[in-house]
């Protein structure tokens, strides 16, 4: 391997150990077309030697003292347990006196049984999973290789790892389906007792040059996480981290954001493949893309070549003239670049095809917020933000808490409360 580098920030790996092999079909998923970029007869394994390989490398170039290792997939589980005991063992040898490791693991929950649950308990790693809402709209997209629904599988996942003392982070997509029921997706977030929630636009191109009909429209984004934020602030700030706003909270009160999406500039999310290839980002897994192999090329010189240090500063200096200009641009950044294929109003390229979503989200929620970061630096809890609310809107809650069902609807639609807000209504 040639001389390594550490990086002079922390940067992230997404390590995939199966690439893009999974158990599951998932209509809108990005990742499962990368087998193409193999052989036929590939066997989708990442072998010892790139294992130690990526450890040590990722360790050399980490300014530490935390280091972040992040398996993702496909689907990560179908290693094997053995395969990150493996991991665990390299990480111990190659770590400095004083430093520390976190394992983050991203499942879509399906294969959890006693012995995972037990094994990544034991060694502290920290869970994602992934799950659309209740059954009917997470099977609408997310069956496994047969066809079949997921939904109880992935359920059961989630409740294992709870009962040995693991509450993972939810990720829930925004597509089609999702979209269309905003209150009914996130309550059932709230029932199951969700802590930390993140919703992910699926945007998928279509021949052509247009998105799929599983991709989320730009409106209904918008309005989806428009309405979910007006319950939560009003409700959930104590009970459920919603990654979407608070991400937005950090900008406001001029921290760093984590979501490369929010950010400036890209290009600190890597991907590595199972044979060791190293990419730009996840979602630029392709011929072009590829910086190096992780066997011979290190991660703190890959990070900051001269070509990836392009392709970061790209998403700021692509912005069209209108996002630029924009009043909501700081919270937006121009969004991820795998989906600025859109044209401005004044034709210019490189538009966000979600802006108008964005446009109406971040507009929406920027006067929440700012107030939110006015009682942190008075030193008052955010959540202090849910009784101003309540008092604020105590003549207005008092009305919808005192129709009836067979009343006119307070929101003025001329339907009976039963028929029109009464099943979506939080009074």
């Amino acid at each position: 391997m040639s001389p390594v580098s550490s990086a002079s920030e922390p940067f992230v790996v997404m390590a995939k150990p199966v690439g893009p092999v999974c158990n599951l079909d998932c209509r809108y998923c990005y990742y499962l077309g990368k087998t193409t970029l193999f052989s036929s007869n590939e066997r989708f394994r990442m072998s010892p030697e790139v294992l130690e390989a990526y450890v040590a490398s990722f360790i050399a170039a980490s300014p530490g003292p935390v280091v972040h290792f992040v398996w993702h997939g496909g689907e990560p589980t179908l290693a094997g347990v053995g395969f990150y005991r493996r991991a665990l063992e390299l990480q111990r040898r190659h770590l400095p006196d004083g430093w520390r490791v976190v394992n983050n693991l991203q499942t879509n929950g399906t294969l959890l049984d006693e012995a995972w649950c037990t094994f990544l308990a034991e060694n502290h790693f920290a869970v994602g999973i992934s799950i659309d809402g209740p059954a009917h709209l997470h099977d609408a997209y997310r069956g496994d290789r047969r066809g079949r629904p997921t939904h109880d599988r992935v359920m059961r996942g989630l409740r294992l790892l709870r009962a040995h003392g693991i509450d993972p982070d939810v990720l829930c997509t925004l597509n089609a389906a999702t979209a269309a029921h905003p209150s009914e997706v996130y309550r059932f977030f709230v029932d199951e007792a969700v802590r930390w929630l993140q919703f992910l636009p699926v945007v998928e191109r279509a021949a052509g040059g247009g998105v799929s009909e599983r991709s989320v429209a730009p409106e209904a984004m918008g309005e989806f996480l428009c309405s979910v934020f007006d319950e939560w602030v009003r409700y959930d700030v104590e009970k459920i981290g919603v990654q979407n706003f608070l991400e937005c909270l950090l900008v406001v009160t001029g921290q760093s954001v984590n979501l490369c999406v929010m950010s400036e500039t890209c290009g600190q999310v890597l991907a590595l493949e199972h044979d060791g290839s190293v990419y730009s980002c996840d979602h630029f897994v392709d011929t072009a893309h590829r910086l190096g192999d992780v066997t011979s090329d290190g991660l703190g010189a890959l990070v900051a070549a001269s070509e990836q240090v392009a392709f970061g500063d790209a998403k700021r200096d692509g912005l069209p003239v209108c996002c630029v200009e924009c009043p909501v641009g700081f919270l937006c950044n121009g969004g991820c670049p795998k989906d600025r294929f859109a044209r401005s109003p004044n034709g210019e390229a490189g538009l966000n095809y979600l802006c108008p979503g964005y446009r109406r989200f971040y507009g929406h929620v920027l006067p929440y917020l700012e107030r939110m970061g006015l009682l942190a630096g008075a030193g008052r809890p955010i959540a202090a933000i849910t009784e101003e609310l309540e008092e604020a809107e105590a003549d207005e809650r008092r009305l919808w808490r005192t129709t009836g069902r067979n009343d006119p609807c307070p929101c003025g639609s001329g339907a009976k409360y039963k028929h029109c807000c009464l099943p979506t209504r939080r009074r």
